[in-house]
């Protein structure tokens, strides 16, 4: 019993530059250790962004309870311990085990019903990706086909996001104009 065969090997909270980026344009987790509300108009807007959201922090729940089982692991099956404090031990472990397994359901469901709610804007199908990249990719910086690609194509749905949502500001706030006589160009009040 020196390994778990229901251990999960998760890769790190902290993400690399993909999640980076999609932390600095999403608007959630600046990164991925503490998870910001969404604003709620945002939410109202595209419904996977708070599935998303829901996901986000299912999943580092989840990182968190396999992090724990893993030193746990590593410190009952690493050293030659008492008889008593190898029981406690133990005990520890299969609770961790147990809080690693629930985590692990409770991430699968939330990324169920994320994968059933249909993104309403590119953010939330950007959201969408971002939580299919994380959760089965091999390492954050994997440059394996196809990781390479899809941490391209989101940060290009980002920029096409940003910039859309830039494009419309700029119209928003932009001063109406009208002419009052031929050559002269008001500002309409």
């Amino acid at each position: 019993m020196a390994d778990s065969d229901n251990s999960r090997t998760l890769s790190t909270v902290t993400r690399g530059e993909i999640l980076s980026f999609v932390a600095a344009s999403l608007p959630t987790i600046p990164d991925f250790a503490t998870t910001k509300a969404l604003p709620s108009d945002r939410c109202n807007d595209d419904p996977a962004l708070a599935v998303w959201q829901q996901w986000c922090s299912a999943w580092q729940h989840l990182s968190e309870s396999s992090l724990r089982q893993q030193q746990l692991e590593r410190a009952l099956f690493s050293a030659v311990l008492p008889p008593l404090e190898q029981a406690a031990g133990s005990r520890a472990y299969d609770d961790a085990l147990e809080a690693e397994d629930r985590a692990s359901v409770a991430e699968d469901e939330a990324a169920e019903a994320l994968w059933r709610t249909p993104a309403q804007s590119i953010t939330g199908a950007t959201a969408k990706l971002h939580a299919a990249i994380t959760k089965w990719q091999p390492s954050p910086t994997s440059e394996e086909d196809p990781w390479p690609q899809i941490r391209s194509v989101i940060a290009d749905l980002l920029k096409i996001d940003i910039a859309s949502v830039a494009s419309a500001r700029n119209r928003l706030s932009a001063p109406e104009f009208q002419p009052e006589s031929p050559g002269m160009v008001q500002p309409r009040a």
